[in-house]
C-alpha cells in the first residue's frame, strides 16, 4: 500500500480542515518514515522476494514499525504529542487515527506477514497484492478519493500558486505508484531505505502545499 496511506491523508482534511497536510502526511507515514531507518540500522530486516512473487520485497522482522501493538502505541503516541503542542483535540485524534490507519491499509494488501506483536509469530495481512489489478484499482479510487475531500474542505483561499504545489504533489504520487507497480524490482535491499527516507520531503511538500 502506498497511495492508500496518502488517500487517508489527503481525506483527513475533512475531519480536521484545520490540521495541515504536512501534518497528516507525516502521521500516515510515519510507519514509512521510521522503517527505513530501523532498516540501516539492523533493527528491522527485508529481503527481496523469490522470483514470480506479487511483490518484490519479503518483509522478514519488523516488529517496532509495523506490529499491530506497537502501531498502537505509536498512534497513542503521535496524537499525544501532537495535541501537547497544540492543544487540539480534533486535530489529535485524526493524527493518532491516521498513524493507526496505516496498519489497517496494510493489513488488506499485504500477505500475512503483519506481525501482531513482538513476542509471537502470528501474522495477519488479507493479501490483496495477490490480485494487482483490483489491488491498483482500489488504491487509485481511494486516492482520488482522498483528494477530493481534501480540496472540498480546505478553510482559507487558496492562490493559484498553492493549487500548482497541491496538483504537482498529487501527479508525482501517481507518478511513483505507476513506478512502483509496474517498474522492475530493486536490485538490493539497501537502497530501498534510502528511498523510504526520501519520504520526508514528501512531508515537506505536503506543508508546502497547505498551510493551515
Amino acid at each position: 500500500m502506498f497511495l492508500g496511506h496518502f488517500a487517508a491523508a489527503f481525506a483527513a482534511k475533512k475531519a480536521a480542515p484545520d490540521v495541515s497536510l504536512g501534518t497528516t502526511i507525516f502521521a500516515a507515514q510515519w510507519l514509512d518514515l521510521l522503517w527505513p531507518a530501523l532498516l540501516l540500522t539492523g533493527t528491522e530486516t527485508v529481503a527481496l522476494a523469490a522470483p514470480g512473487s506479487p511483490v518484490p520485497l519479503s518483509f522478514t522482522h519488523y516488529p517496532l514499525s509495523h506490529s499491530l501493538l506497537a502501531v498502537i502505541g505509536w498512534s497513542m503516541l503521535f496524537g499525544g504529542l501532537y495535541f501537547l503542542f497544540t492543544h487540539n483535540q480534533r486535530g489529535a485524534f485524526v493524527a493518532g487515527l491516521l498513524v493507526l490507519s496505516h496498519w489497517v491499509l496494510d493489513w488488506l494488501v499485504h500477505i500475512p506477514d503483519l506481525p501482531i506483536a513482538a513476542f509471537t509469530d502470528y501474522k495477519a495481512g488479507l493479501g490483496l497484492w495477490n490480485y494487482p489489478i483490483p489491488e491498483l484499482l482500489l488504491e487509485l479510487g481511494l486516492f482520488a478519493a482522498g483528494v477530493y475531500l481534501f480540496l472540498q474542505n480546505r478553510q482559507n483561499p487558496v492562490s493559484r500558486g498553492r493549487n500548482i504545489i497541491t496538483g504537482s504533489l498529487v501527479a508525482f504520487l501517481l507518478i511513483i505508484h505507476i513506478m512502483n507497480v509496474f517498474g522492475p524490482p530493486p536490485p538490493d535491499v539497501k537502497p530501498i531505505a534510502y528511498v523510504g527516507l526520501s519520504q520526508w520531503l514528501l512531508v515537506g511538500w505536503g506543508y508546502w502545499a497547505d498551510k493551515s
